[in-house]
């Protein structure tokens, strides 16, 4: 295979800390976050949604605790939950105390809101004694007081600042397992700050656009703002933030890390936006594909284009391809070969077979290289 070096990455050299059995930084893979919705306390719809999100492949997942209800449910959750629970405190110390008694796997706080060095000092041994981390997440729309006064609004230059602050108050209590955030939902100022927070510490850092927006809105600035920095080497776990249900988040992050070849997780769908040429309707055939092959996990590549004016070239790099032939016959592509026609009314049906077949011959050759390791 031919060497493209314009297609590296260099990874920011980070400190490693663990969020539960979940290492974050060094060179552990980019992590993928999102963050429940449903009121806390209620057990089972947070569990039900943390279900939905661990199909869609979630590394960890946050849970907001602004109540001592919602640290009393914390307990059942975090026993029911797959992957590492992240308490999402503010303000209220004793939140956070109790978040870590309960098994969280780290905080999500801003040690300069929780009051005076003492309690700062009690959440540390709370984490130190529970094997919490610390995530510190620097907002722009919730910056000091102090610090707007002293730069006038929201820049980079306060976000960093207001960041290393709290570093300092975590570090002044000897706790270094922590990530940090400094997240906008201005994209240019969000990825200036955290650049320039990557040059200032060596700590893990989580990626998010916050405030994003819907569905495509918000993927199109998360994309843009997550997806620059981790081109440039910058973030070690991410956080897509929309206003749709959490297992979206979850697939966007995915598909921004399959789109830079940083981590692959299931079908990646190469398919034309189609055109007065198509042999068959594309549009809604991936639409039906992308639903269908959800619960597939292993990595591979599917191409779906409507004729042969790119079909042929786009089959030639993915694993599984069709492309759009006439009178309602398509030309099916195995490992980038012509192999056999399918007819356009089992065509959706028969690429679903395919895709599972294939998913299934590489991960029995991936045990297969793993038992003959051993």
């Amino acid at each position: 295979m031919s060497v493209r070096p314009w297609r590296d990455i260099v990874r920011r050299p980070s400190r490693q800390i663990m969020v539960g059995n979940v290492p974050v930084g060094g060179d552990a893979p980019v992590t993928v976050q999102t963050m429940t919705n449903t009121p806390t306390p209620d057990v089972r719809a947070t569990v039900d949604q943390i279900r939905r999100c661990e199909e869609a492949g979630v590394d960890i997942i946050r849970v907001s605790c602004p109540d001592v209800e919602s640290t009393a449910a914390l307990k059942q959750i975090v026993r029911a939950s797959r992957v590492p629970i992240v308490a999402d405190i503010h303000f209220h110390y004793k939140r956070a105390l109790e978040a870590a008694d309960a098994g969280a796997a780290c905080l999500r706080i801003n040690p300069g809101n929780i009051g005076s060095s003492e309690r700062v000092a009690e959440v540390v041994r709370a984490a130190k004694a529970n094997g919490c981390a610390i995530r510190i997440g620097v907002n722009a729309g919730s910056l000091e007081k102090v610090l707007l006064e002293k730069y006038g609004e929201p820049c980079p230059e306060a976000l960093v600042e207001s960041a290393l602050d709290h570093i300092k108050l975590l570090q002044d209590h000897d706790f270094h397992e922590y990530k940090v955030a400094v997240k906008a939902s201005d994209v240019f100022l969000a990825v200036a700050a955290y650049q320039g927070l990557a040059e200032a510490t060596d700590c893990p850092l989580h990626l998010g656009i916050t405030e994003a927006g819907g569905l495509i809105g918000g993927t199109v600035k998360s994309s843009i703002g997550i997806g620059s920095l981790l081109w440039f080497g910058i973030g070690d776990t991410i956080r897509v933030s929309l206003s749709a249900e959490p297992e979206e988040e979850v697939r966007v992050g995915f598909e921004i890390l399959k789109a830079l070849g940083i981590r692959n997780r299931g079908v990646r769908v190469v398919s034309c936006p189609s055109c007065a040429r198509q042999g068959f309707d594309v549009i809604r055939t991936v639409q039906k594909l992308e639903e269908r092959l959800q619960h597939i996990r292993t990595p591979m590549s599917l191409s779906v284009l409507g004729c042969v004016v790119n079909g042929p070239g786009e089959a030639r790099e993915t694993d599984i391809g069709i492309t759009g032939g006439g009178n309602g016959r398509h030309m099916v592509y195995l490992s980038g070969v012509t192999d056999h026609h399918v007819e356009d009314a089992d065509m959706v049906d028969h690429i679903v077979r395919l895709v599972e077949a294939k998913a299934a011959e590489i991960e029995a050759q991936a045990a297969a290289l793993e038992q003959a390791a051993e």
